[in-house]
């Protein structure tokens, strides 16, 4: 059987594809190698799916620090609100939460798979899932169709390939796509994790003396080689038994991996603040003027309900103090070294948790070979990339899903009007 349009990968991108191929009158076919689909949008979003955000356009293009900027063109044809719109029209009403995210109503990623699929079915576009592909067909000049592993040949106008990166791999994201990519004759650029787990060999951490605390509105900062922050993420992070996690932590990865590899390998240095909005001085006053007033008090029990009571002991340590000293037996110069540790806390990074335990894969298909406004691969005719496959990643908060909807939209339709 011969069809307008394949569509390579049941995840947002390739769902988002196959139904925009269809309502441009393109007769569909969407193949995936899983018994199911949608299995990436049902663990986004702690299992409630954010499926966009709702900031502007240029703070959306400024969370997505890997290649943003390509995708100024594909706003213009179909954006965040559109999304939203889209959504609605299929029966899941949003709702609009902390820094722009938008959930459905339902607090159910299902809801969101349901209405996906319910629209597939309504279009009539076919569906083949646990099949598996072994690689797209080219001619000299375009894509053709795909060859099953199991030796069947499906022709096409045009191949829509959405089939994810490396990362969350038992969500189907196997990095199958970069070889068909390859075979045309694209760039890939190299794969790394992002949104990832920090990892380090600090005796603290391998002692577990912090495993488990939780800093709020604390500040994370990764450290070049010559002292400077390459960048800061004020957000709650965690201390784990290999090293750091939580949001600050996932944000500075893609930064700790490129700076790291700088660096030859060797461990980099991240910095701890856990008063970001304020300066060294004005948290030295706020210390001292607390010890000033009990100052035959024991000084943990002066301090502990401003920090906690784990981290303060940890910070006391290394600041040399003894947890029962009180005001009246530290000097000003202890008392600065304190301030400076809850300011500047420097560990060690020694690396990131695999690609595979990654929530985003950094690198993928080069960017530079795609058009932005259609997804069209600029080597060969009829041959579209959405999604994860392409060398763009942002934080998560509904930027990557964001991508991956935009250019599956875009990816699907204009493979529906592709020329035969």
């Amino acid at each position: 059987m011969r069809y307008d349009v394949i569509v390579i990968g049941g995840g947002p991108s390739g769902l988002m594809a196959a139904i925009a191929a269809s309502e441009y009158g393109a007769k569909t076919l969407l193949i995936d190698k899983g018994n199911q689909l949608g299995r990436k949008l049902a663990i986004s979003g702690g299992g409630r799916c954010n499926v966009t955000n709702r900031m502007p356009i240029s703070e959306i293009i400024k969370h997505i620090p890997g290649n943003g900027r390509f995708l100024h063109s594909a706003f213009n044809e179909f954006d965040n609100e559109d999304i939203i719109q889209f959504f609605e029209q299929l029966g899941v009403p949003l709702k609009e939460e902390d820094n722009g995210r938008m959930f459905p109503q339902s607090n159910s990623a299902q809801s969101v798979i349901d209405a996906l699929l319910n629209r597939l079915k309504q279009l009539h576009v076919d569906i083949r899932t646990d099949t598996a592909i072994k690689t797209v067909k080219y001619n000299e000049t375009k894509a053709i169709g795909v060859t099953l592993k199991n030796g069947e040949e499906i022709d096409s106008n045009a191949v829509v390939v959405a089939v994810g990166g490396k990362s969350v791999p038992h969500t189907g994201s196997t990095g199958d796509g970069y070889a068909w990519a390859k075979k045309a004759g694209h760039t890939i650029t190299d794969l790394f994790p992002t949104e990832v787990p920090l990892t380090s060999n600090e005796q603290f951490i391998k002692e577990r003396t912090l495993q488990g605390l939780a800093i709020r509105n604390g500040a994370l900062s990764v450290i070049n080689k010559k002292g400077k922050k390459i960048v800061t993420h004020a957000m709650d992070f965690l201390f784990t038994h290999f090293g750091l996690s939580g949001p600050a932590a996932l944000r500075c990865s893609q930064y700790v991996v490129k700076e790291i590899k700088k660096q030859n390998g060797q461990a980099i240095t991240v910095s701890i603040d856990l008063f970001p909005n304020q300066n060294n001085e004005q948290v030295f006053q706020v210390i001292h003027n607390k010890l000033k007033q009990a100052p035959k008090k024991a000084i943990k029990n002066l301090l502990k309900d401003i920090i906690q009571e784990r981290y303060l002991l940890f910070l006391m340590e290394r600041s040399s103090i003894e947890p029962t000293l009180t005001y009246a037996h530290i000097s000003n110069e202890q008392l600065r070294t304190f301030v400076e540790n809850t300011k500047n806390l420097q560990m060690k990074i020694n690396g990131t948790l695999p690609i595979e335990k990654a929530f985003v894969t950094g690198g993928g298909v080069s960017i530079k070979e795609i058009h932005p406004k259609t997804m069209c691969s600029k080597v060969k005719e009829g041959l579209y990339f959405c999604g994860e496959i392409l060398d763009i990643h942002g934080y998560t908060g509904g930027f990557n899903i964001t991508s991956a909807l935009i250019t599956g939209r875009l990816a699907g339709q204009n493979a529906a009007m592709s020329e035969v």
